[in-house]
């Protein structure tokens, strides 16, 4: 069996959340540390992860390359890899990009719904594309290994990022518009770009972007999933939860709200529903991710391929990923495109 690797998971942490994660055999998490917060908030957030690596040793531990992923299925334990979903933690200095890779951030998001100094978010009504910016501050990330992530990115933006980035991008979580048009999930165009790259999506459970909302059932998410697979490859495709697991509603506030507004923000939600949805039943925690693997196999995937869509192509794609840019993975991607 390959890893199972979550491609995205905004949890309130604790001891529960850690545990449930070894009782679902979870390999690897790729775990936002930031939303809005500056530079030095950013590293405030990675000093209380450094406390539960110490006080948990035995769960947890902070991944830096792919083969903590090994690592991790050797002993036991789950392989953190740090993300942020806003480029606010970098504030508007493109040498903190490679600060932020060296403390250990994996993933950074362009955007988060709205226009960022990078790229323009998929709230805004009119998506400009990359900016000067934005096109520097993505080479910086394809050299130093950190990767380019648009979930919240507009069209433009992220076929302009998918276009730019000399190395392959990830949609960490987010789902076919086809399916369900949310302004967070994807068209075909960026679907079929994205694969084209290289690059990976991860499906999220987060009800919001599920075509029923609360409601969808596991069977329509994993046929959805099949017919994903048959537009852009199989080997393209992860799971990116989006699992906020215990958190209070005030956390989708700040998400949403930050500091850039001094009213409120509904974003995927409403006024009569301003809070996290409910999880799906068949998805709560950590300890259900073999449902997912047992309805993907109800659809008629081999076992290799539900083995990729677990975490066998995250792994793929984080050991291609993580690490400085070399010459013979820039030829690569030339080649792709």
């Amino acid at each position: 069996m390959s890893a199972t690797i979550d491609g995205l998971q905004y949890a309130n942490w604790s001891e529960k959340i850690f545990r449930q994660m070894r009782e679902g055999s979870v390999d690897a998490v790729h775990v936002t540390i930031t939303y809005h917060e500056s530079f030095r908030e950013t590293v405030l957030n990675i000093e209380r992860w450094n406390r539960w690596f110490e006080r948990f040793p035995d769960l947890i531990f902070q991944g830096r390359t792919a083969a903590d992923v090994t690592l991790a299925r050797q002993t036991g334990r789950t392989a953190i890899f740090f993300g942020s979903q806003n480029p606010s933690c970098m504030e508007d200095d493109i040498g903190l990009v490679e600060v932020l890779h060296t403390l250990g951030l994996r993933f950074m998001q362009l955007t988060y719904n709205n226009q960022s100094l990078l790229a323009t978010g998929c709230y805004e009504s009119e998506d400009t594309g990359l900016t000067r910016m934005g096109r520097q501050v993505v080479a910086e990330m394809n050299r130093v290994g950190l990767v380019v992530d648009m979930s919240h990115s507009g069209e433009r933006s992220t076929l302009q990022a998918i276009e730019h980035s000399t190395r392959p991008i990830a949609i960490t979580h987010a789902n076919p518009a086809s399916w369900h048009p949310a302004l967070r999930n994807k068209s075909e165009t960026v679907l079929r770009a994205l694969a084209e790259s290289g690059g990976m999506l991860g499906f999220s459970i987060y009800p919001h972007h599920l075509r029923g909302g609360s409601a969808c059932t596991l069977e329509d998410f994993c046929e959805m999933i099949a017919r994903t697979a048959d537009l852009m490859g199989v080997d393209r495709l992860g799971i990116g939860t989006d699992l906020c697991q215990d958190q209070p509603d005030s956390i989708v506030e700040w998400m949403r709200v930050g500091r850039w507004t001094k009213s409120i923000d509904y974003g995927e939600g409403s006024a009569d529903a301003p809070g996290f949805p409910p999880m799906p039943t068949w998805f709560h925690d950590n300890r259900d991710f073999g449902r997912i693997a047992e309805g993907l196999r109800a659809t008629g995937m081999s076992a290799s391929e539900v083995d990729g869509l677990m975490g066998g192509n995250w792994l793929r794609f984080f050991e291609n990923s993580f690490g400085p840019a070399t010459a013979a993975g820039q030829e690569l991607r030339r080649a792709m495109k």
